[in-house]
């Protein structure tokens, strides 16, 4: 199945009232994990290469193995940049092959913010590439990206307005409570925020650091115009433990088949479940 631009599943999404799932591939393993879980749940799916995947691989390794799984893959997929840190990533990724793209200027005042993505929007627009941006800062830590708690601030419905207006992206990522990485206790989100910021744009929204966020909570914030989730540390989480198990069991083992195998299909099933709680099963005919 070919690839498809992520505005797409979106837009569908929006339109169904469930979200997609955005999956981090660190490497061939959760990659293999993703496009198998999301074949079995007959669900469309997103690649996500985070900064820190892109560090420890190469953007040409990470698109090359998103790719190869894709051309064999039954469902609609998108490979889409994860955080993307200037525009010169952004055309990179681009020229890869990827179908969707996120600039993160959320570290720069709004009126900069608005400059960087309404050129990446310019650029990804004439080659069918969705953009995604952020407004507001997401807490905690995730590869290379850490906003700490006293910088962390909530997006500003009036402020997200103005943003999507001025640069046409294609989807928001929104700062609601959400976290990058492990929770300390359990994470509490603004719906109240949320909505408003729904009545103030008129694309999908996206929800950055899901995982370990409840799933009644999960798909409140759907019901409240979230389009795409991201995970990933619950996968890093399932796959390293499921290696833990194999060896301690064996601590002789040495081959590293026998210990990545058992952490794929640990990922297979979180993704799977992920899957269902946004809604998504089934839903690949209609991309």
């Amino acid at each position: 199945m070919p690839l498809v631009p992520a505005a797409a599943i979106l837009r569908r999404a929006r339109s169904g009232g469930w979200a997609v799932g955005a999956f981090n591939c660190n490497n061939m393993e959760i990659v293999q994990a993703i496009i198998r879980a999301a074949e079995e749940e007959s669900a469309p799916v997103i690649l996500q290469a985070s900064q820190g995947a892109i560090k420890y691989a190469g953007l040409d390794f990470i698109a090359a193995m998103a790719r190869t799984a894709i051309s064999q893959a039954r469902v609609p997929v998108a490979i889409h940049l994860d955080h993307g840190t200037s525009f010169e990533q952004v055309v990179r990724c681009i020229r890869g092959g990827f179908t969707s793209v996120m600039i993160d200027g959320s570290h720069h005042p709004l009126a900069e913010n608005i400059a960087l993505t309404r050129r990446v929007v310019e650029v990804a627009r004439a080659v069918d590439v969705s953009v995604e941006a952020e407004l507001g800062r997401i807490g905690g830590t995730e590869d290379d990206i850490s906003v700490s708690e006293r910088d962390a601030f909530f997006t500003d419905p009036e402020e997200a307005g103005l943003f999507v207006e001025s640069t046409g992206v294609d989807s928001l990522a929104v700062a609601i409570g959400t976290a990058h990485g492990r929770y300390r206790g359990e994470p509490r989100l603004d719906f109240e925020r949320l909505e408003h910021i729904r009545k103030a744009v008129n694309i999908p929204l996206v929800l950055h650091g899901s995982s370990g966020v409840p799933a009644d909570a999960v798909r409140r914030a759907i019901a409240l115009g979230v389009c795409k989730v991201n995970i990933d540390t619950d996968i890093r989480q399932s796959f390293t433990e499921a290696m833990r198990r194999v060896l301690e069991a064996d601590p002789g083992e040495i081959d590293p088949r026998k210990v990545l195998g058992p952490a794929r299909e640990a990922a297979v099933a979180v993704i799977r479940e992920k899957i269902r709680i946004f809604g998504s099963s089934g839903k690949a005919p209609e991309i």
